[in-house]
């Protein structure tokens, strides 16, 4: 377990609180204050658990503002009340920025089949399926 300080601890909570309002105002039919709310949360945290210097040189690398642009971009437009195109922008920024990592986050999920009390889950839940 890595030890966290407490302003990581407080990253997390905003990070975790972030996704929350965005998922919500998500399901309330994109509502734009609580995906607005969820976005500055989502980012403030984000500040806190790696440091200012590390979220500006994140997003400002060259080849990263592409996605950079789009992403604040969607923020932007999900403050000025337009939730639905700002959450296409924000996710197509999310991609872009994030798609070094998904090979490595897939591969980690793709472990978890070794370990044993899920893959004997994953071999029930697999094999109930059967018509025979």
């Amino acid at each position: 377990m890595v030890p966290l300080s407490d302003f990581q601890r407080i990253g997390v909570g905003l990070v975790g609180f972030g996704l929350f309002f965005v998922l919500f105002g998500m399901l309330l039919y994109f509502d734009s204050v609580l995906m607005a709310f969820g976005n500055i949360l989502f980012l403030s945290g984000l500040v806190f658990i790696i440091g200012f210097r590390r979220t500006f040189t994140f997003f400002f690398q060259r080849p990263k503002l592409k996605g950079s642009s789009f992403f604040f971009g969607g923020v932007l437009i999900v403050l000025m009340r337009w939730p639905l195109l700002g959450m296409l922008l924000e996710a197509y920024g999310f991609i872009t920025l994030f798609s070094g990592f998904f090979p490595v986050a897939f591969g980690f999920l793709g472990s978890l089949v070794n370990i044993p009390v899920l893959n004997k889950l994953l071999q029930k839940v697999g094999g109930s399926s059967s018509m025979v």
